[in-house]
C-alpha cells in the first residue's frame, strides 16, 4: 500500500481537498496515513485521528440498531411506521404526474420499517429535484441546529409522500424516521441507544452527536467550486445539504440520516464489525445471519440502477451506483468485475467521507475528508488502488 499516499497527494496538490486521512485493514494488517491540512486558513497539519462530520455515514449505524431491535423482537420489518409514530396516521401521497403539492390522495399502504431501511417508503430529500423535496426546503426541514428529532419528524409527517410506498427507490430522510422510532421503542434518547449498543461495545470513544473542540481536532468543511477550481465556504446554495444544521455541541441535536462526528479509527471499528457482527473483544453486536441479509441486495431489479443527484443536475456525467444494489442500509456490489468484488458494501457521506467492506478479502477501509461536491475520482482511485493490491 506504499504508493497510496502519492496517489492521494495529487488531490491536495491540485487544491481539490484540504486534507485526507485513511485507514485500511486487510486480513488483520492495518495501513493508515494522513496528508494535507486540518484547515486551509491556518495550514494546520492534519494528523491521524482528527474528527469529521460524517454526514450520511451516520445512516449505516442507525440501520444496524434497527436490525438489533428486529432481532430482539421489539419491532418487525413489516410494521407500519404509524404503529410507533401516530402522527403518520393520515398520510397523503402525490397523485401520479402531480404538478403541485396540492395534487394529492390518501396513501394506499403505510410505509413500513423495511421500506424505511430500503429507501422505498415514499419520502424524499431537500436537495433532490422533485415537488416534495422543494416543500422540505421551503419549510426548512432539518435545517435547524436547535430542533429535536421528535419535532422534525412531526413536521415531516404533515407533508405528502412523493410516491406510493414500495413502488420506487428514492434516497431520502427515511433513516431519520428510523432514528425517531428507536427513541420511541426504547423510550430513551437516540444518543443513549447508540452509545449503549454500538459506541461503547466497539470502543468508539470519539463518536457522537457533539464534539469537544478543546480536546479533539475537527477538520473544517469546504465546497469545491468546479468553475473557479478552488475550495470555498460551503454556503454556496441554500438547497445544498451542506446547509443542514450540524452543530458542534447542540444540546437537543440528534438525527438519523446525518449528525454524527467520528474519526477514521472509530469508524474502522464499526466497519470491521460488519465483517462478523462481533466487537474486537468478541461481543455480539448483531447476528451473522442478519448481517448477511443486510449486505445483500433487497430491492427490486426494476429499481436498478438507482441514482442520487442534486436538484440542479439534469443528467449525471457518471452514475457511480450503476453496479450496486441496496441492502438494509448499505450499497451492495452486484457484479464481479476485474477485482472479483461482488458482495463488497459500504456507504459515504456528503462531504466525501467514505467506507467499504469486503468480507471475502477480510477488507475494511475508511477515507475521511470534508469537501462538498468534491471530485468523485478520489473514491474511485482509493477503491481501485486497494483492490489492485489484493
Amino acid at each position: 500500500m506504499e504508493n497510496l499516499p502519492r496517489i492521494l497527494e495529487t488531490y491536495i496538490e491540485s487544491k481539490k481537498f484540504p486534507g485526507i486521512e485513511w485507514i485500511i485493514k486487510l486480513d488483520e494488517k492495518k495501513y493508515s496515513g494522513s496528508i494535507g491540512y486540518l484547515n486551509l486558513e491556518n495550514k494546520e497539519k492534519l494528523n491521524a485521528n482528527c474528527s469529521y462530520r460524517i454526514w450520511s455515514m451516520t445512516k449505516p449505524i442507525i440501520s444496524i440498531v434497527i436490525l438489533q431491535l428486529i432481532e430482539e423482537k421489539k419491532i418487525k420489518f413489516e410494521d407500519p411506521i404509524n404503529l410507533y409514530l401516530p402522527s403518520f396516521n393520515n398520510l397523503k401521497v402525490l397523485k401520479e404526474n402531480a404538478k403541485s403539492i396540492e395534487d394529492i390522495k390518501n396513501v394506499e399502504n403505510n410505509p413500513t420499517i423495511k421500506d424505511l431501511l430500503l429507501h422505498t417508503a415514499g419520502f424524499s430529500y431537500n436537495f433532490l429535484g422533485d415537488i416534495i423535496a422543494e416543500e422540505y426546503h421551503n419549510i426548512g426541514l432539518f435545517y435547524s441546529n436547535e430542533t429535536t428529532l421528535e419535532k422534525e419528524i412531526d413536521t415531516l409527517s404533515n407533508i405528502p409522500l412523493l410516491y406510493e410506498p414500495g413502488t420506487r427507490w428514492v434516497y431520502s430522510v427515511s433513516v431519520d424516521i428510523l432514528a425517531r422510532i428507536i427513541e420511541v421503542v426504547e423510550n430513551t434518547s437516540l444518543e443513549f441507544q447508540l452509545k449503549k449498543r454500538i459506541f461503547d461495545p466497539l470502543e468508539m470513544h470519539n463518536t457522537g452527536f457533539s464534539i469537544n473542540v478543546n480536546n479533539q481536532k475537527l477538520m473544517k468543511s469546504y465546497h469545491y467550486n468546479n468553475v473557479n477550481k478552488k475550495l470555498v465556504k460551503p454556503d454556496v446554495n441554500p438547497r445544498y445539504i451542506s446547509n443542514y444544521g450540524y452543530p458542534i455541541n447542540g444540546k437537543n441535536f440528534a438525527r438519523g440520516g446525518i449528525g454524527l462526528f467520528s474519526t477514521a479509527n472509530d469508524y474502522l471499528l464499526f466497519a470491521d464489525m460488519l465483517q462478523t457482527g462481533l466487537s474486537q473483544k468478541g461481543e455480539k453486536i448483531i447476528s451473522i445471519e442478519m448481517l448477511k441479509n443486510a449486505t445483500q441486495n433487497q430491492i427490486s431489479k426494476s429499481f436498478l440502477p438507482y441514482q442520487i443527484k442534486n436538484f440542479d443536475i439534469k443528467v449525471l456525467d457518471e452514475n457511480v451506483f450503476e453496479p450496486y444494489g441496496w441492502g438494509y442500509g448499505f450499497r451492495v456490489h452486484l457484479q464481479n468485475n476485474k477485482f472479483n468484488n461482488k458482495g463488497e458494501f459500504g456507504w459515504g457521506g456528503a462531504a466525501n467521507t467514505y467506507f467499504l467492506v469486503d468480507p471475502k478479502y477480510k477488507l475494511s477501509a475508511v477515507l475521511m475528508t470534508q469537501v462538498f461536491q468534491g471530485d468523485p475520482n478520489l473514491h474511485k482511485d482509493f477503491y481501485n488502488y486497494i483492490y489492485s493490491q489484493l
